[in-house]
């Protein structure tokens, strides 16, 4: 959620920064019924004030009929303020909604552009693999080892699910292991086991609701959410508390299953595993003193790339324009990893700076001292990384004439001897 006070003293800058985003107009909205809701605000105390008084010396007036009357006269302020205090209610609810679908401003160094065409590749690191036969793609590499079962998840589930069988299942959770490793014992990390359901509020405040309410799954009777990242629950772990400085930065992993109503179109994106409705994800969150969020976030950013340096898969870096940034960010990253299979860069990981968005709707601050004010934080996260298209990179650029696949050498620490997959 945006500063109100930041709307209220330099309306100009932020109508700037979110039209970079594609959001005019928002700004003007938002001050009207700012300036509604404290007039309001201020003739409600009047009325209150008024009432107070009157009703204080009522018990002391001795002539009977002015007595009645006084009493008269505040029973109708009494339905006026009634009336009042509901228009201010149903303008709060107004004021609240334009703040809470008002997406976070761009950072100053986000570039500009109009959408995904107009993001900046930084650069392409390690090296594609170079085949003497013609590569696959992982659904025709799983099905012809009987490793991934495409028939049997959607006789279960529908479509868009899947089964992974034996050493495949086998290397999904050799990844999710390495990865919390590697994050936990060398990039400083804690390691969180979230619910993987979450209360109605816990959207709300990471941002995921009321803007995308249609994209996450919900429990029909109660209000309960199937988490779309790890980022819901462990951002919410500190929902209304306040941090002692020293404290920071707080750190932490997690992984979980993530469930999102994908809108799949018609084309190659209906192949294979790359987009479900449910996925496995390690995601790190970090939470900041606003000073070092900057920094932060080129550091998520090289514990991701750290992953796929030591998985030796070929990946591109990517900063992200304002146009494409997602709801919560100021500033963003997205890694991309090469499939040679299908052909296509992949995204495996979004590193996104919020700044104090997040904190905002979700009230987490830090205390420079016992008697300083309050400050909110800035929160940070960055997939470290997404499954499972870290799975098809490493089914299509690592497989071999005879259909088989190799495991990574960095993987088989968790793999239990298994060398090759088929």
């Amino acid at each position: 959620m945006l500063d109100i006070h930041l709307i209220r003293e330099k309306p100009d800058e932020v109508k700037a920064a979110l039209a970079r985003i594609g959001e005019d107009g928002r700004v003007d909205e938002i001050l009207a019924l700012d300036a509604r809701r404290r007039e309001m605000i201020a003739e409600i105390e009047k009325m209150r004030g008024e009432r107070n008084l009157v009703s204080k010396e009522i018990p002391d007036i001795k002539d009977k009929n002015e007595r009645e009357q006084k009493i008269a006269a505040m029973r109708a302020l009494g339905n006026r303020l009634a009336a009042r205090e509901e228009e201010a209610r149903q303008l709060d609810e107004e004021f609240e909604w334009a703040m809470l679908h008002t997406p976070n401003m761009p950072s100053g160094d986000t570039p500009d552009g109009a959408g995904e065409a107009d993001n900046i590749v930084i650069g392409e690191y390690g090296n594609k693999p170079e085949f003497e036969f013609i590569p696959r793609p992982h659904w025709e590499i799983g099905e012809n080892l009987g490793l991934i079962d495409f028939e049997r998840g959607t006789k279960i589930s529908g479509s868009r699910f899947y089964l992974l069988k034996g050493n495949l299942a086998l290397l999904q959770r050799a990844l999710i292991s390495f990865m919390l490793d590697v994050h936990t014992k060398e990039h400083g990390f804690t390691e969180i086991y979230p619910p993987f359901m979450v209360r109605k509020s816990c959207l709300y405040g990471t941002g995921q609701l009321p803007k995308f309410d249609d994209t996450v799954y919900r429990d029909a009777e109660e209000d309960f959410y199937w988490v779309p990242t790890a980022e819901v629950p462990v951002t919410n772990m500190y929902a209304h508390e306040i941090f002692d400085a020293a404290r920071l930065p707080v750190l932490h992993v997690a992984y979980t299953p993530c469930f999102r109503r994908e809108k799949m179109s018609a084309g190659k994106d209906v192949r294979g595993i790359k987009r479900g409705h449910q996925f496995d994800k390690v995601e790190m969150v970090a939470f900041t003193k606003p000073e070092n969020s900057a920094a932060m976030l080129e550091q998520i950013m090289v514990f991701a790339e750290d992953i796929l340096q030591r998985l030796e898969l070929p990946w591109r870096r990517l900063r992200i324009c304002a146009g494409d940034l997602s709801f919560t960010a100021a500033a963003k990253y997205d890694l991309e990893v090469w499939a040679d299979g299908c052909g296509e860069w992949l995204e495996v990981s979004s590193i996104s700076n919020f700044r104090d968005f997040q904190a905002r709707r979700c009230d987490i601050r830090f205390r420079t001292s016992p008697e300083a004010k309050p400050e909110f934080v800035h929160t940070l996260n960055g997939s470290g990384l997404a499954l499972p298209r870290v799975l098809i990179a490493i089914l299509e650029n690592y497989q071999l004439s005879n259909g088989r696949v190799r495991v990574p050498d960095a993987l088989r620490p968790w793999m239990g001897g298994v060398y090759f997959l088929g």
